[in-house]
């Protein structure tokens, strides 16, 4: 723990410039380093949230620009959250009914909801870490003391451990749920967490599915909590199977890095180089602006869904695609 600590006490000396303008984030911060000395049974999960909230902070004013993608019968709305997070308002266009996945900024999303005049009652919650759950709490408070906007359920992973806060309706793979007349299928995927889990929406011209920290364009996230099976199970076996033209929004803006590291393990892929090039002259709205992605661009450009192709077992001088998911990770996360 004094490790930790030590980290959070470095991480929040070099945001000090920022706490001004991030005094909402600088409270919260001060409130959970209160909960760790009062409770100590909460030291894992309080330092877990307390050092997202200050890693956060970024040195540079953060963009407020809400990018939409205006589809038939949904349009979503993607919202910058913290560093380099997305939130996401899923709106019915038939009954302006609406989904927030991962709000950790809720009264942004409140803000988003109102602006365009959409009833906001679901919350869609890929996984538990704080950067993604730690919005929960307050919002659905914000419900409780204002009855007028109605009942909010908050739909996740059916975590064992209780990690998602004021979880209301747990869900596993395949159980479904309503937007307005949107018809949402729940995709368990876990590894980077045990209860992660994705949303997949399909109307007769166009899919969607929001990954969390499962999928990155061009990347995928850490096996915090899984194996390197669970992950190909992840990619290979359920999201690799969503039609090519599936739009796939994800939980963070890391473009860049996830193409420098593909090009690196496959340097003759055309298509990751072309994108490449297209991150590299892209500013930080730019590079946001390149999601979605969708799941038959990732086939070509994402190497951890392409660990069957020789060139990326070549790279990690493995044989078998099991054990190139395990090696490609392991090097990606030393990138």
């Amino acid at each position: 723990m004094l490790l930790v600590l030590c980290c959070l006490s470095t991480s929040l000396r070099s945001c000090q410039i920022q706490v001004q303008s991030q005094k909402c984030d600088y409270h919260r911060f001060v409130c959970l380093l209160a909960d760790l000395i009062a409770k100590p049974q909460l030291h894992l999960s309080g330092l877990t949230a307390a050092y997202f909230t200050v890693t956060s902070w970024s040195l540079r004013q953060r963009s407020t620009l809400v990018q939409t993608s205006n589809m038939t019968r949904l349009t979503v709305k993607k919202i910058p959250a913290l560093k380099d997070n997305f939130m996401y308002l899923v709106v019915c266009n038939e009954t302006k009914n609406a989904a927030v996945v991962d709000p950790v900024e809720p009264n942004r999303v409140l803000q988003v909801a109102k602006e365009s005049g959409v009833t906001l009652n679901k919350v869609l919650t890929t996984h538990h870490h704080w950067d993604h759950a730690g919005g929960n709490a307050d919002l659905f408070k914000h419900y409780q003391e204002n009855p007028a906007l109605g009942k909010l359920s908050i739909y996740g992973g059916n975590d064992q451990e209780g990690r998602i806060p004021n979880l209301t309706h747990p869900v596993g793979q395949d159980d479904t749920l309503e937007i307005g007349n949107l018809k949402v299928r729940c995709i368990s995927t876990p590894c980077h967490t045990t209860s992660h889990v994705c949303y997949y929406i399909e109307t007769p011209e166009d899919k969607v599915v929001f990954t969390g920290d499962t999928l990155f364009l061009a990347g995928c996230g850490r096996f915090f909590e899984g194996t390197p099976q669970q992950m190909y199970d992840a990619l290979i076996g359920k999201l690799s199977a969503l039609p090519d033209d599936t739009k796939v929004y994800c939980g963070h803006e890391y473009a860049l890095n996830n193409l420098r590291f593909g090009n690196t393990v496959e340097p003759n892929n055309v298509d990751i180089a072309e994108l490449l090039a297209v991150a590299k002259a892209a500013d930080l709205d730019g590079r946001r602006a390149m999601v979605p992605s969708t799941i038959g661009q990732e086939k070509k450009t994402n190497v951890f869904m392409r660990v069957h192709e020789p060139s990326v077992q070549q790279f990690v001088g493995r044989a078998t695609p099991l054990d190139t998911m395990q090696a490609l990770r392991a090097a990606k996360d030393k990138f």
